[in-house]
């Protein structure tokens, strides 16, 4: 019986460390393109400009939205990014 109470401990207190050490981590974010919005083409341009995609990649990215623009960014790489394209209309999420 005072095995089982050893290896309760263990699983008890390797479960909160794991989930600590991932909220001090959150250094890098994704930018994801919720919606278009109305102005497709101004979209489109700021995508290309923030990404340095061709025109072909671009409106597929947008016409895939949801979908990431910029991944693995600062937080404030992310905030800027999402400031440009809902100047243009799009619906924008950190992540």
């Amino acid at each position: 019986m005072g095995g089982g109470g050893r290896g309760g401990a263990p699983a008890g207190g390797g479960a909160p460390a794991p989930a600590a050490a991932e909220a001090e981590e959150k250094t890098s974010f994704n930018v994801i393109l919720e919606s278009v919005g109305g102005n497709k083409i101004s979209v489109i341009k700021e995508v290309r400009a923030i990404t340095g995609l061709g025109l072909k990649e671009a409106k597929g990215l947008v016409d895939e939205a949801p979908k990431p623009v910029k991944e693995g960014v600062s937080k404030e790489e992310a905030e800027e990014i999402k400031t440009k394209l809902e100047g243009t209309g799009a619906s924008v999420k950190i992540d």
